[in-house]
């Protein structure tokens, strides 16, 4: 079942955007050569507990996982495309890092995602990240009343597809508000003018995830949730919660 906000309840998500873009900003700060994936959680626990929130991320388990998600962040390295868990992994001289984080405040949820590289950045990673931004950036813009879900899904992929790069075909974004996953799914690509129409209140989570390869299969790491590129390429993750709003795309976790 598909949730419309009121602009009140929109007004509630921007103030949990805020609490997930301040952990990224702190995250990818203290982000560097030598740091572990798990002082990086740290870092993002300590800006969830201090604006009061709690991580919708801790202790999810979805249908696809044996055992529930161990952290408040995914962090995801290089051939890592989305849902890893942070480890005593220290990162290394030019790492492609992607990090996801969610905050639940005052019963309204926002959820977003980044990805940089640590230390010395390799050309082809750069444009990797940079046409995943671009995506994200095509699928905003299409976020508007009057368009479908199927417009927004065709803007990410259309990019991807330019590009050469593969996205996952089963995993997309979401519709987000009291909860973390709601309805509508939003695929990575998709034909416009299909799925769910977009009005006013609408909040959905838009996050293309590329893969440098250009195939679309992926695969599960041991770990069980970790989503690992099949032939060992670079992906990247980015993402923001957007609000359909009668003046246009609204992004509810901007810095």
């Amino acid at each position: 079942m598909v949730e419309i906000k009121t602009d009140a309840a929109l007004e509630a998500m921007r103030e949990a955007g805020r609490v997930v873009a301040n952990a990224l900003a702190a995250t990818r700060e203290a982000a560097a050569v030598g740091v572990s994936l798990t002082e990086l959680d740290e870092v993002a626990r300590a800006v969830l507990d201090k604006a009061g929130a709690r991580s919708p991320f801790l202790g999810y388990q979805p249908a696809f996982a044996d055992t529930p998600f161990p952290a408040v962040i995914c962090t995801s390295v290089n051939d890592a495309l989305v849902h890893g868990i942070p480890t005593g992994y220290r990162l290394r001289d030019g790492d492609l890092v992607s990090v996801d984080c969610g905050a639940e405040l005052d019963g309204w949820t926002g959820d977003a995602a980044i990805s940089f590289i640590v230390g010395t950045p390799r050309p082809e990673d750069l444009r990797l990240i940079e046409t995943t931004q671009r995506a994200l950036d095509a699928g905003i813009a299409a976020a508007t009343v009057g368009h479908r879900i199927g417009d927004i899904s065709h803007a990410t992929g259309t990019v991807a597809t330019q590009a050469g790069y593969g996205m996952p075909a089963d995993f997309g974004g979401h519709g987000i508000g009291r909860r973390m996953h709601e309805d509508p799914h939003v695929p990575g690509r998709g034909r416009p003018g299909r799925g769910f129409p977009l009005r006013h209140g609408l909040t959905v989570a838009i996050e293309p995830m590329m893969m440098a390869g250009g195939v679309d299969r992926y695969r599960t790491g041991p770990d069980g949730w970790t989503l690992l590129t099949t032939d060992g390429s670079r992906a990247a993750h980015i993402e923001h919660t957007v609000a359909v709003t009668k003046d246009g795309p609204r992004v509810l976790t901007a810095p």
